[in-house]
């Protein structure tokens, strides 16, 4: 039996892990000031609690990704059968000096050793300090669409197998 939509226990499963370690972006929703939805692509670093994204201390979604807020996250791929990772959970920030760590290893990941070195070595000389936004799982999700699917897909197959 596969682990149940929502327990954590997933992060452990092999799609999951594929995924946290992948080059692909994330895509970062949360709330606005106003209370509108927001969706942004952005490179992550899993540390093996949390998702961890670097940014600017003065970008626009600082003003709303602030301690406690909620956010939700999803990690896919562009190939069938997809692959996709659903978090959903809690924001903590702070700000580092210089490049966070993080953001150092994921665009190593990205981009490669040389690319992501290059990239690195111009960040560092106009960047004196770097926000982190940590998103802390309490929610996950599986779907890899040859065990997993959607629930009403899931749905509509039992039906179809009652039938």
């Amino acid at each position: 039996m596969t682990t149940r939509q929502g327990s954590l226990a997933l992060l452990q499963d092999e799609v999951a892990q594929r995924l946290l370690q992948s080059p692909l972006p994330a895509r970062l929703a949360y709330s606005w000031t106003d209370g509108t939805p927001r969706v942004v692509p952005l490179g992550f670093h899993w540390n093996g609690e949390e998702l961890v994204f670097g940014t600017p201390p003065d970008a626009p979604k600082m003003k709303a990704l602030t301690d406690g807020a909620r956010a939700a996250v999803s990690i896919d791929t562009d190939e069938m059968p997809y692959k996709v990772l659903q978090i959903r959970g809690r924001v903590r920030t702070d700000t580092v000096q210089g490049v966070a760590p993080e953001y150092e290893k994921m665009t190593i990941r990205t981009l490669g050793e040389e690319q992501g070195n290059a990239w690195l070595t111009t960040l560092r000389a106009i960047t004196t300090h770097m926000s982190r936004v940590f998103v802390t799982p309490e929610w996950v999700a599986v779907l890899d669409f040859e065990t997993r699917f959607p629930s009403a897909i899931e749905r509509a197959m039992e039906a179809a197998a009652r039938a």
